[in-house]
């Protein structure tokens, strides 16, 4: 097993940009920033969401359960907030990309977000929050 190392190719790791996230999710020794114990949550974020998405969907990125695991908790403090965290229409916009990449896991997102948006008593915080259904992908 390959030791995680620092990722300095970030400017600014609270704020980075979608090539720069690109660059650490395909570079498979590097580490998490340690700036922050739940960075997942700083990037769950909709700025970087179609990148995630991308990322999610490469069967080849070394990151991959990350980026997957951030869309859950997208979409997760979504439909919590009753959409005051992510509008509605960005929500709606990202699940119509996410459905174009034809990436099995992807779509298990897409189905488990729609599913969530019309039962919300479907959330679960280890499954959506704490990655349950990025580690272990399945149908809700």
């Amino acid at each position: 097993m390959q030791e995680s190392t620092v990722f300095a190719g970030f400017a600014s790791a609270v704020n980075p940009t979608a090539e720069e996230l690109r660059a650490w999710a395909n570079d498979p020794a590097a580490g998490p920033p340690q700036i922050a114990a739940q960075w997942d949550l700083l990037l769950a974020d909709d700025p970087l969401m179609p990148t995630l998405v991308e990322l999610a969907a490469d069967p080849m990125c070394p990151k991959r359960t990350f980026a997957l695991h951030c869309l859950y908790l997208y979409a997760a403090d979504a439909v919590r907030t009753g959409f005051r965290a992510h509008p509605r229409r960005r929500v709606r916009r990202l699940l119509e990309q996410a459905a174009a990449t034809q990436d099995a896991w992807v779509l298990l997102w897409v189905h488990n977000t729609k599913a969530l948006i019309s039962d919300p008593e479907l959330f679960d915080y280890k499954e959506w929050c704490q990655g349950g259904l990025a580690r272990r992908p399945r149908r809700l």
